[in-house]
């Protein structure tokens, strides 16, 4: 049965990315076709094609690797310099430029001279190319919300879940006290498992994150706590000693890596689902996409990290990057998971919805073959034009995006060898759940 639940939970991962696929491309397919350029082609996944159906002028269909997928728009590229659309040359890059070039007026007809994607103005191109990566935007925002606002999430309530035995610095058990470790001030205190701050040093507590800087400040101090234990009013005396903690942001989000010192009282909060406002759901939305722009900066360094996670036996770490293997994988083990169905769905709705941010993300890089690399070359066109009307100057007429289609290999040969060590990593040392 375990096998069962493992294999639908994949199965409903990659059903999702479909959909997250088919979705992208439906924003450059309406918003092509809103002006008024041809597109024989809209195609989920990539290699041999399984099923399609033409409808109108363009051809709808399902190809087999359900990794990504395309429309065809005619026209990608403006004629070469000569006005002719093929050029050929004994240059290997200058063969790569008019192969793009050429490939893009396979399916010219007559009557298609005006419905070319490079003959619409640059703002109109900005659009088409960003309203793929809008809808994977638009997608995630919607699946973040429904969680957000419809279940919550875990959040660190000032209740006490456990207290600690013994003063130990971040890092080290919390159950097992070395030699010679002192008690811990909240043990001192006599702090209970179920007691409820509500003030601290005659502060009134709010929430944890308050509580938490209240205790940091009170290094070595003696302090008067007040807690609700059993519906009563219980005053207690601490004095929290200085320690080695976890560094945490401006957001209360612990910093990896990096401890500082300061107070200790020794005991961990109790974590409980709680629903966020619209407001609140938009501030946690976008903590997550700097999150994950510091994510995607940090890439390249992380590959050193992929290799070792595939020649040795060390556990990988759980901020190594991930593939669609490794988040099918998760898929599966989250559904296998002796856990109620309602939050096997609200693990994989907030599994899709990360997906979605980060295609938003990495298809917004300005590097050609992505999305924001054609938008790179419209806005680079428009502000040539603008500048040569401004000095009245001749129309420097369409940016030819043709020629970077060598630089496009090389991001697209990285692309590549980058998915296939995420891959490998993925398959033989895959980040788990814990």
């Amino acid at each position: 049965m375990t096998l069962v639940w493992w294999g639908l939970g994949i199965l409903v991962f990659f059903g999702g990315l479909l959909f997250s696929i088919a979705w992208h491309e439906l924003g450059h397919l309406s918003t092509a076709k809103l002006f008024g350029i041809r597109v024989p082609q809209y195609m989920v996944g990539f290699g041999r094609t399984v099923w399609s159906r033409k409808k109108g002028e363009t051809e709808y269909g399902l190809k087999a690797i359900p990794l990504g997928g395309y429309i065809r728009m005619i026209g990608m590229f403006p004629p070469g310099e000569d006005g002719r659309i093929t050029q050929r040359s004994s240059s290997p890059w200058r063969t790569m430029i008019e192969d793009a070039r050429e490939a893009s007026y396979e399916e010219i007809k007559p009557g298609d001279e005006d419905r070319m994607f490079y003959t619409r103005k640059p703002w109109k191109r900005v659009i088409v190319m960003f309203a793929g990566p809008f809808m994977n935007l638009v997608l995630a925002f919607a699946l973040y919300l429904a969680v957000l606002m419809g279940v919550g999430q875990l959040n660190a309530v000032p209740t006490v879940s456990y207290v600690n035995k013994c003063v130990v610095a971040v890092g080290q058990p919390t159950d097992k006290c070395p030699d010679g470790a002192p008690d811990s001030p909240a043990l001192q205190a006599k702090l209970q498992e179920g007691d409820t701050f509500l003030s601290f040093g005659g502060v009134p507590v709010t929430d944890y994150k308050q509580l938490q800087g209240e205790i940091r400040k009170a290094a070595g101090k003696q302090v008067s706590i007040v807690v609700e234990r059993g519906g009563r009013q219980v005053t207690l005396t601490a004095r929290p000693e200085k320690n080695v903690v976890q560094k945490i942001d401006e957001d209360g989000y612990p910093v990896k890596g990096e401890t500082v010192e300061a107070g200790f009282l020794g005991f961990a909060p109790r974590q409980v689902m709680q629903t966020l406002t619209f407001g609140e759901s938009v501030d946690q939305m976008g903590t997550m996409a700097q999150n994950g722009i510091s994510s995607l900066i940090a890439l390249p360094g992380k590959i050193p990290g992929l290799w070792h996670a595939i020649v040795s036996d060390d556990p990988r770490p759980a901020d190594s990057p991930m593939g669609m293997v490794g988040a099918a994988r998760i898929g599966g083990e989250m559904f296998e998971m002796d856990i109620p169905s309602s939050s096997k769905a609200v693990g994989m709705v907030q599994l899709l919805a990360g997906i979605n941010l980060s295609l938003f993300l990495f298809n917004m890089l300005p590097l050609l073959p992505l999305d924001g690399g054609h938008i790179a070359g419209a806005l680079w066109e428009s502000v040539r034009r603008r500048w040569a009307k401004l000095f009245r100057r001749p129309d420097p007429g369409p940016f030819d995006v043709a020629k970077l289609m060598p630089a496009a290999y090389v991001v697209a040969g990285v692309f590549i060898c980058f998915t296939a060590l995420v891959m490998v990593a993925d398959l033989v040392n895959p980040i788990r759940l814990n």
